[in-house]
């Protein structure tokens, strides 16, 4: 696996992307200090390539590219654990439907859900909070 260097910087920290996000989401990143309380209670950890507290440190240092190609921001399922378990008050769930809208403002992604073209029997098995939450994501 090749080696990435990230360079931190205030100008990467203040950069338009932590503004915008911090400004929809209405939190303030900076606050996270990484606990990690919103990864470890949350139900799609498992599934998800990068867990709710990187996605909050990479929001803070501004690798939007990293974060808007993620499958972390689709795979959650906005159940809110992260925000009741943050204890510094941060709406985690709020920021990562903020960059799920930052995707889809690029028209990169489909933003309807089609639930008549998911096989009868996928539907029939899938948990409702799952299609409750891609309703709510992906529906304009």
């Amino acid at each position: 696996m090749a080696s990435t260097t990230l360079r931190i910087t205030s100008a990467r920290l203040r950069s338009p992307f932590v503004a915008q996000v911090e400004k929809i989401s209405g939190q303030k990143l900076l606050a996270c200090y990484q606990c990690g309380k919103c990864s470890a209670g949350c139900p799609m950890a498992a599934h998800m390539d990068i867990l709710p507290n990187q996605i909050i440190r990479m929001a803070q240092l501004g690798m939007h590219e990293q974060l808007l190609a993620c499958e972390a921001i689709w795979t959650c399922v906005s159940c809110m654990t992260c925000n009741t378990r943050c204890p510094k008050d941060i709406r985690i769930a709020e920021v990562i439907e903020s960059l799920r809208g930052a995707v889809l403002r690029t028209g990169q992604r489909d933003d309807h859900l089609r639930i008549q073209e998911i096989d009868a029997d996928v539907r029939t098995n899938l948990p409702p909070i799952a299609m409750i939450s891609a309703l709510r994501k992906l529906a304009s």
